[in-house]
């Protein structure tokens, strides 16, 4: 039995070379796509691989841009030695931001892609060659922004100028950095998949805005100062949550019980975003 297209995907590909960061955003009428197009590896390079999907495009396609291959040359090799290549569709960024979209002539209309400075967008089953365009044009518009937030706002907008023929169903959202993830021992900044929903992007949405606050970074500039008044209402707040005795200790147990210890670095300042969880919580 032949396997079942990942179909109706549209997906970008992309790179922040300043911050180091390198990702991947999809959205498709497929269960789970996040198990299946994005793939990405900090220095070398992202990988979309959809349509009548080859899963083996990410891995081999990872290796042969870790031997510093572009990504122009990358999809040749991937594709010139794939019989199934006219029904596959893929997207490469490069570890130098170079980027190449492949679309096989078997692929459904619509299906196309586009690319530019740090990116490849691409996709297939389309209502219009809108979709792409939505993708690449609000990636270019938006390098103000993390990487993270301009790719969920690439999906927004390729779903507002049309998205999939076929609807929706699933999204995920993939960042990778070097020694940027949990705890610093991590390549992998964001991991988010939406498997099955109605409006997957709306939720990869809320899902993002969930893992800032958990794991987003506040400037250190921007931290309170923890004078005696705010020393007080913090012993307060933390006790009527069951959280009493030393400070620090109490201090360190609520964040950690509210998985927020990422954001806490002592008692002498509080990154606002873990003081207003506090307020909220023990309110």
């Amino acid at each position: 039995m032949a396997p079942e297209p990942v179909v109706a995907t549209y997906s970008i590909v992309a790179c922040d070379l300043p911050a180091g960061q390198w990702g991947a955003a999809v959205q498709s009428k497929f269960l789970a796509v996040g198990s299946v197009v994005p793939w990405a590896e900090p220095q070398v390079g992202a990988i979309a691989t959809q349509a009548y999907a080859n899963p083996r495009y990410g891995p081999d396609g990872l290796a042969l841009l870790r031997e510093g291959r572009t990504a122009e040359e990358v999809i040749k090799a991937l594709t010139s030695a794939d019989e199934g290549r006219d029904e596959r569709q893929v997207g490469v960024v490069d570890g130098a931001g170079r980027a190449a979209t492949f679309t096989g002539k078997g692929c459904h209309d619509w299906a196309g892609g586009h690319t530019g400075e740090c990116y490849a967008a691409q996709g297939n089953i389309l209502v219009s060659e809108a979709t792409v365009d939505a993708l690449a044009a609000t990636f270019e518009s938006n390098a103000h922004l993390e990487l993270g937030q301009r790719l969920i706002e690439c999906l927004a907008a390729a779903q507002a100028a049309g998205g999939d023929r076929r609807g929706q169903q699933s999204a995920s959202l993939l960042v990778v950095e070097k020694d940027a993830g949990y705890a610093k021992l991590s390549d992998t900044v964001i991991d988010l998949r939406v498997d099955d929903h109605a409006r997957p992007i709306a939720e990869l949405g809320r899902l993002f805005s969930l893992h800032e606050e958990l794991f987003g970074a506040t400037p250190q500039e921007d931290w309170v100062a923890v004078d005696d008044t705010l020393q007080q209402e913090l012993r307060e707040r933390l006790a009527s949550l069951g959280h009493a005795g030393e400070l620090q200790q109490a201090f360190d147990d609520w964040a950690g019980a509210a998985n927020l210890e990422e954001r806490v670095d002592g008692v002498s300042r509080i990154d606002p975003i873990v003081l207003d969880a506090l307020r909220k919580a023990s309110s």
